[in-house]
């Protein structure tokens, strides 16, 4: 069973040392972890630094791509290096590596597909109280809208089986933290959670300036994966509030040109809304038939993309047993870490 403990970075330099001396060298069950950090256009030296630490894999973009991209070439690369778990945890040391034994444990025991590390962040000191309500709020809904059981669905600490990684795929440019989720509950992926405690904050957050920032960024995000799995349902609710509207506004009309003097009603507003709203539902529900038709061939690119990335994980294997190095992945040589064998008496 061999583990792959991705790191996103973006000028860690400072704070990759403690947080790759923090990873468990060893964890029951587990025959070879190795380390492989993702450096989104780093310009301080990371992955540099991270050859001279030990880290196993290093896949180097020439310039900064996002948190989101970052994390998909990690899962891709982690595939093709043959990773049976892929563990995500962050550059600034905010996750604690010993939790990892925690986080991967429902996998081995093939109860869980997905793992996240619940930071329970109503207990995080510098969490503000409006912070901490708009998590709690946006975890709520995301477990509505993906029909998962996550606590903590920003949490970018997670752990991820071969399944999933061959499943899951990150749209916007953002973050990949609520997109995958969505995804993973609507292609049937099992989730569970392991709770932690975090450590001491490092820095600020790089991936938004502020809340209002991250709402209109994540806002979308979520809007965007829900319409791409369930579009009926989207725009079929959208299509029956315009009717609903729009029937209103021609029944109130209909009151009032009916009711004595018949024929006379100052209304004319009304039913000219009310026919305009008639004609828009009718076309969002043609938009919302168009996207389910669209659902079916996206759920057979998906399948052929499933596909896609085993082979492309078949063929790595045989490149790297003939001794030749993956494309896009630079290995340093570092001997993985392994269990210790222990000699018979």
């Amino acid at each position: 069973m061999k583990l792959i403990i991705q790191i996103p970075c973006l000028n860690e330099r400072e704070h990759l040392p403690a947080t790759f001396a923090d990873l468990p060298r060893h964890i029951p069950g587990i025959d070879e972890i190795e380390v492989l950090i993702i450096d989104d256009g780093s310009t301080d030296g990371t992955s540099e630094l991270a050859a001279e630490l030990g880290v196993h894999h290093i896949v180097r973009f020439p310039r900064n791509r996002g948190l989101a991209a970052a994390h998909v070439a990690g899962l891709d690369a982690a595939l093709r290096l043959g990773a049976d778990i892929v563990v995500n945890t962050d550059a600034d040391n905010q996750y604690p590596g010993h939790a990892i034994g925690e986080l991967v444990a429902p996998i081995l025991a093939e109860t869980a597909d997905i793992v996240v590390g619940d930071r329970q962040t109503h207990t995080i000191a510098h969490f503000s109280p409006i912070k901490r309500l708009l998590q709690g709020w946006g975890s709520r809904l995301v477990r509505g809208v993906s029909g998962t059981n996550v606590t903590d669905t920003t949490s970018g600490f997670r752990a991820m089986n071969r399944r999933a990684i061959e499943k899951l795929f990150v749209h916007n440019r953002f973050t990949y933290t609520l997109e995958t989720l969505i995804q993973a509950g609507n292609q049937g992926l099992v989730t569970d959670n392991v709770k932690i405690t975090t450590n001491d904050k490092t820095r600020e957050s790089r991936l938004f300036k502020s809340i209002p920032d991250y709402l209109m960024r994540n806002g979308p995000v979520i809007f965007r994966a829900y319409g791409l799995y369930r579009p009926l349902q989207t725009f079929g609710a959208v299509a029956v509030l315009l009717f609903a509207a729009g029937a209103a506004l021609l029944g109130r009309f209909l009151v009032a040109y009916l009711t004595p003097p018949i024929g006379e009603s100052g209304l004319i507003q009304s039913l000219q809304i009310g026919v305009g709203l008639v004609v828009l539902s009718f076309i969002v529900g043609l938009m919302a038939y168009l996207g389910e038709l669209l659902a079916t061939n996206r759920r057979l690119l998906e399948e052929l993309l499933e596909r896609s990335r085993r082979m492309d994980a078949l063929l790595s294997a045989q490149a790297l047993d003939q001794g030749n190095e993956l494309s896009r992945v630079r290995s340093t040589g570092a001997e993985p870490w392994r269990e210790p064998r222990r000699d018979s008496a």
